[in-house]
């Protein structure tokens, strides 16, 4: 008969036979080992591809040419307020209010000599009895209008200063569509503010009616009321164009703006003699087509003109510059002063681009032959 086995003994003895048996129960139920994980296996398949562009370096952080451009014509920007003051009829007549009223204007310039010479638009200073002058940094001054050209909404005006900011004045003559367009002003009076665009086109002389003497450019940056008169500039930092009028549609908008040499002539002109010359010789022109041509030949004994696209004269002035150099209706105006021109706003702008009282060689074809003849503009009359 075996010895009794130690209390202490059996009890270590049962519960290493309950754990053998639960190990031995719990080795059959494969759910239990399933729940732990004691039977799964690693997840070996790739992950899904979401893209196989090549590894490159990040790009480095640079400095913004819009940045750039604004911080170097930004501080030559000004805000230009106006006062006019308009007589009221109905003054003092039953509570009607005072006889002289003032009304107050808003729009923008840029400075572009550092003693006080500003460029702005002739619309914002025209009438004004006062205009104020702030610049950017807080500066403010009375501004004299030197004077200001409607035809071209060019305008001039000085303040009483030394060593302003100026903005620097590029060429307009080579401008691209696709360049960047930048225009700075004081648009709904929220001061100095940038927005950015591209030139859509260059030379619109149809942009705010027809007869222009402004090539346009035209851009998508966004101009409202107040930017009138503050500048349009390229990526270089540079003086472009003066922002000058909006056409708005549903969904879109385009500005214009008068190209900078454009204006640099019409300054120095208001600068010295107090207004702008524009060169006037008397013709009234139609753009010429093939078929405008043989409807003109077939219903006219005394005009045939060649079937082709061209400028055709239609009308000239009695006793103006073109009647006395012998230019007739019916003549087909080749060039003006050396340029081939294709329509009537090319033979507007290159007489603008002449001076008055000096020769000027026109090629026109008439009969079927081409002949020079030479006219000397004189001073477009003036309303008033």
């Amino acid at each position: 008969m075996a010895p009794a086995a130690h209390p202490s003994r059996q009890r270590l003895l049962r519960w290493l036979g309950l754990s053998v048996m639960a190990l031995g129960l719990t080795g059959c139920d494969p759910s239990w080992r399933q729940r732990l994980g004691l039977d799964s296996k690693p997840d070996t398949s790739p992950a899904p591809v979401v893209s196989d562009g090549p590894r490159s370096a990040p790009l480095q952080p640079g400095k913004n040419v819009i940045v750039s451009a604004v911080e170097r014509v930004g501080p030559a920007v000004v805000r230009i307020d106006t006062v006019k003051r308009i007589s009221n009829p109905l003054g003092n007549l039953f509570g009607a209010g005072p006889s002289i009223q003032q009304q107050a204007g808003q729009g923008s310039g840029f400075i572009t000599r550092s003693d006080g010479l500003i460029f702005t638009n002739a619309h914002v200073v025209e009438g004004a009895d006062q205009v104020s002058v702030t610049l950017p940094d807080g500066r403010s001054y009375n501004g004299k209008v030197l004077g200001g050209d409607p035809l071209t909404d060019v305008a001039v005006v000085k303040v009483v200063a030394e060593k302003l900011p100026v903005a620097p004045l590029g060429n307009s003559d080579d401008l691209k569509p696709g360049e960047w367009a930048i225009a700075i002003g004081n648009p709904l009076g929220l001061n100095n503010t940038v927005t950015a665009g591209i030139i859509s086109a260059v030379e619109r002389t149809n942009a705010v009616g027809a007869g222009q003497r402004v090539p346009y450019i035209q851009t998508d940056a966004a101009v409202n009321p107040g930017n009138s008169g503050g500048p349009l500039i390229n990526a270089s930092g540079q003086v472009i164009g003066i922002n000058t009028a909006i056409r708005q549609a549903p969904g879109a908008g385009l500005s214009f703006a008068i190209p900078i040499n454009l204006a640099k002539r019409i300054a120095q002109q208001i600068i010295s003699t107090g207004q702008a010359s524009h060169p006037f010789i008397g013709v009234r022109l139609q753009s010429l087509t093939p078929q405008l041509a043989r409807e003109i030949n077939a219903t006219s004994k005394s005009c045939r003109v060649p079937e082709v696209n061209g400028v055709l004269v239609i009308e000239v002035v009695e006793d103006s510059p073109a009647s006395r150099a012998g230019i007739r209706p019916c003549d087909l105006i080749r060039s003006v002063n050396g340029e081939a021109v294709k329509d009537p706003s090319q033979v507007q702008l290159a007489v603008d681009r002449g001076r008055v009282g000096k020769p000027m060689p026109l090629s026109v074809e008439r009969d079927g032959n081409t002949q020079t003849l030479t006219v000397r503009p004189a001073e477009l009359p003036r309303e008033g």
